[in-house]
């Protein structure tokens, strides 16, 4: 065996050598970052589960405890009805048999949770549309719904907080939703989808007139809600 072949031998050995120290500490890192992957999805895991199960048992909780209501109006039979916690406005109505032929819930709430000691009171149409004779009608509703002239309150109305288009409030194209364009006069569910579609495609309205670009709206429909419109 010449000097040359044997020095080629150990080169030889030696890679061979560095190769299999390389691959053992290449395996033990991919083992130990899988098993920390595992061990953390395992921990995410856990928690959810743990989330879960206290929600249940809360949901378990509540559904025990009782609440009182004293259900009044255009309703079959009034009275004070005990009904389970996170009940809501529709459930107590449905319970007193619900509304008569010439009861109105459209200022009420149906599906507001119910609270210990709530009044609700169903009003009928008559009662209704006595209070609904001005322009502000949504807050002249929400006005004498809250308290009758009998000074009771009732708590099933709607809420003053919620979103309700008026004459003072105009709508803005770049920044309303679905729900608020379908409060301009002529504006259908359609329209209001293409005006969301034209403005994203665009990066939005550069002018109000811009509006007319979008399919369906004419001259005349922009001549109806100019006044109720902004950027």
């Amino acid at each position: 065996m010449t000097f040359k072949y044997r020095y080629r031998k150990q080169i030889v050995l030696s890679i061979s050598i560095l190769v299999v120290i390389l691959s053992i500490i290449i395996g033990i890192y991919y083992t130990g970052e899988k098993q920390e992957k595992k061990s953390t999805k395992t921990m995410l895991t856990e928690k959810k589960v743990i989330v879960k199960k206290k929600e249940k048992e809360q949901e378990k909780e509540e559904s025990l405890q009782e609440i009182m209501v004293d259900v009044k109006g255009e309703v079959m039979n009034s009275g004070i009805y005990t009904l389970k916690k996170g009940s809501r406005v529709i459930d107590a109505i449905n319970l007193a048999g619900g509304v008569t032929k010439l009861g109105d819930t459209s200022v009420l709430n149906l599906s507001k949770k119910l609270e210990d000691e709530m009044v609700i009171i169903v009003y009928s149409y008559y009662e209704v549309r006595n209070f609904e004779k001005t322009k502000e009608k949504e807050e002249t509703v929400r006005k004498n719904c809250t308290t009758g002239s009998d000074g009771v309150t009732n708590d099933a109305c709607i809420d003053s907080s919620y979103n309700i288009q008026d004459e003072n409030k105009k709508v803005s194209l770049n920044q309303a939703t679905l729900e608020e364009l379908m409060t301009l006069s002529g504006v259908g569910e359609s329209k209001a989808k293409s005006i969301i579609e034209y403005r994203n495609k665009n990066g939005g309205f550069q002018s109000i007139e811009e509006v007319k670009k979008v399919n369906g709206i004419g001259d005349s429909l922009f001549d109806k809600i100019k006044e109720n419109i902004t950027l």
